[in-house]
Parts: structure tokens; C-alpha cells; sequence
């Protein structure tokens, strides 16, 4: 199969031959259909997380199953599914008490080292990323990395569900659990921000701001649900959210993964206010706070992939998107072809658009 290679941070991805082993007992074999490209995977390209090479990076995506192992229960060839990075074992303390995304046991949905490896080039492992590596002709993981949606679902907008919306909606509903008239603030409308956006409307917030630097993605926020937007580069957001509410909101979220606006996020809440970090903020950096904010009930908390239970999410965020709810269609600013997966990270880059997926034939 055609597969987009990573070779080390600050280098292009090349597109190679690889090879993919079949289906072993608990494994499924999958078509890649569609793949986003993401911040999380910019960061090990950019040197900003570690991770071995050679790798095939890629982990929002969906596809359709072409086969199972033979102890494989729920999925058969044919079937339309969106794959997940929170591979979980079913049954070690964190999946048994409803915190699948937190499991620890992973090491049990992998290939054990003495086995073939699932990637491989010329005899020579080829690391997967997240258990996925999903900028590739095809894909083959765990049972556990997968579930089954409706066939009706496009897969382009599908493949948005495998992070970006898992990631921004599930922070508000899951991590948060925003409440019905409150008040939201959304730093960065990227495609995490602008799914959190969507998410606090579906929650029922009163009023959701929306922070960004860049006047096409404040429009867009708007049209996902914000009710104000500001733009970072003309004010300090922080005194602007506090003048907007009259102190500050009750529910934040720093969807960019930097050490200033995460900061900003906790500063700009009114007390009892709680603060959701969804981006990845460089390894080695730290966060300095107000420790006198903490005296009025002010928290600062993270979210991994929106605290999800992938398996009942996903298939509501696809009704969402079915029944209007969840306004995917405008998120995308650009399909491409795989062999164009640099320029479109150069694009990323650029932060001025939202979302670009990878369509295969």
C-alpha cells in the first residue's frame, strides 16, 4: 500500500510502498476512506512531541472494514467505520469505571515484539502511530480502535468525528458538562474549537465567545454557534471576556495548545469558573497561575480526546450531523489527494484554515 512516511521531526513526509500483515485473531483491516490532518500530528512533525521513526503518522479517520480475525465480534467486511486513538482493553480499572479513554493496559492491543510487526518496509518495522496510522492506503488495528456507523454518513465529514469533534465537543459535554444557560469562552476555532463551539450550543449555553486571531475563523464560529466573537490581535482577550460577562465566564477552553492562552483561559474565568486545556501544550512547558484565583473555587483541568466512550459518541455525533445538529460540512476547507499531505500541513501551519482531509479513491 501508499503511505505517507515520517522520518523525523523538521522533514517532509514522503509518500512510499509499505507493506501491511493480515488480520491477526482481534484485528481489523481497514480501507482508508478519508483522513484529517490535525495539530497533534503537526506537533512530532514539527519537533515539538517525540516519536520514533520511521512512522506513518495520521489518526482522525474513516474507512470501511475489507477484513476480520477470527475472533473479531460486531464488525464484518463492508462495514463503515470511524477508527479512535483511545484504544482500550475492556477491562483494567480506568475501562471498568467508565474512563475507557484513560486506559493503561494498552500494551494489550498491540502486536507483542516477537510477533510480525502490522507495518513493515523491506523486512524493517515501521512504528504505528496511536495504534493507527491512518495516512495510509489502509489501516490495521486493534477491534477496540473501531466502531460501526451508518453507512449514510459521508466518510470525509466522518473522518472529523475519529478526533476533531470527539476532541471539542466531548471536553464540553463530557469533561466539563457545561450547563444549560451558561456562560462559554473557546480560545482558538481550528477544528477542535469550532467543534467545542458546537458542542456548548448543543449543551444549551447561554452565551458562547469565541477567541481567535484570524477574522475568517471568527466568521465561522459564528455559523457554529458563538453568540460573540473577539479578535486576539486587536484586544487582550481576557479583559474582553470580562467586560463582555461582567466578570469573567464559567466554562473556558484553550483549543490551541500554547502556553499563553492556556494561561488565558484560566485567567478569564469568574469564580467557580472551571478552565478545560484540549490542546497540547509544548513537552517541557509550564503553566503559571494566580494561586489566589484557586481561593474562588477556579479550576484548571485537561481533557483527553474529549473524556470519550468512542463507541456510544460516535455513532450520536454522526445523528447529530444526519439530523443538522452538528455542522461538519463547513469545516472542511480543502480535499486532497495523499501525495499533497505537505502542502497541506504548510497550510495548518499558516492557521488560517480549519480543516483539510485526505480522500483516497
Amino acid at each position: 500500500m501508499k503511505a505517507a512516511l515520517f522520518h523525523g521531526p523538521h522533514q517532509p513526509l514522503t509518500i512510499e510502498t509499505v507493506s501491511i500483515a493480515n488480520p491477526g485473531p482481534r484485528e481489523v483491516l481497514i480501507r482508508t476512506a478519508a483522513v484529517g490532518l490535525c495539530h497533534s500530528d503537526l506537533h512530532y512533525i514539527d519537533g515539538l512531541y517525540a516519536f520514533d521513526a520511521p512512522a506513518i503518522l495520521g489518526h482522525e479517520a474513516a474507512g470501511v472494514v475489507e477484513k476480520v480475525g477470527s475472533e473479531v465480534t460486531g464488525l464484518k467486511a463492508g462495514d463503515h467505520v470511524i477508527t479512535c486513538l483511545s484504544v482500550f482493553c475492556g477491562h483494567c480499572a480506568y475501562c471498568t469505571t467508565g474512563r475507557p479513554y484513560n486506559c493503561d493496559h494498552q500494551d494489550e492491543t498491540r502486536r507483542p515484539a516477537t510477533a510480525e510487526p502490522r507495518l513493515a518496509q523491506r523486512g524493517r518495522p515501521i512504528h504505528q502511530f496511536y495504534e493507527l496510522s491512518a495516512f495510509a492506503e489502509q489501516m490495521l488495528v486493534h477491534e477496540h480502535a473501531v466502531v460501526k456507523i451508518r453507512p449514510d454518513m459521508p466518510m470525509d465529514r466522518a473522518a472529523l468525528i475519529g478526533c476533531a469533534v470527539t476532541t471539542g465537543v466531548g471536553a464540553v459535554t463530557n469533561t466539563a458538562r457545561v450547563e444549560v444557560g451558561s456562560t462559554v469562552a473557546v480560545i482558538g476555532c481550528g477544528g477542535i474549537g469550532l467543534s467545542a463551539i458546537n458542542g456548548a450550543a448543543i449543551a444549551g449555553a447561554g452565551r458562547i465567545i469565541a477567541i481567535d486571531i484570524q477574522p475568517d475563523k471568527l466568521a465561522l464560529a459564528r455559523d457554529f454557534g458563538a453568540t460573540d466573537v473577539i479578535d486576539a490581535s486587536r484586544t487582550d482577550p481576557v479583559e474582553a471576556v470580562r467586560d463582555l460577562t461582567g466578570g469573567g465566564v464559567a466554562y473556558s477552553f484553550e483549543a490551541l495548545g500554547m502556553k499563553k492562552t492556556a494561561e488565558q483561559a484560566f485567567a478569564m474565568l469568574a469564580p467557580s469558573g472551571v478552565a478545560t486545556v484540549i490542546g497540547m501544550v509544548p513537552e517541557g512547558q509550564r503553566l503559571e497561575i494566580d494561586p489566589v484565583a484557586l481561593l474562588y473555587d477556579r479550576r484548571l483541568q485537561g481533557s483527553n480526546m474529549g473524556s470519550n466512550r468512542f463507541r456510544v459518541d460516535m455513532p450520536r455525533y454522526v445523528d447529530f450531523y444526519l439530523s443538522g445538529r452538528l455542522h461538519l460540512d463547513r469545516m472542511i476547507a480543502a480535499r486532497i489527494p495523499l501525495d499533497q499531505i505537505n502542502e497541506g500541513f504548510d497550510r495548518l501551519r499558516q492557521g488560517r484554515f480549519a480543516r483539510s482531509v485526505i480522500t483516497f479513491d
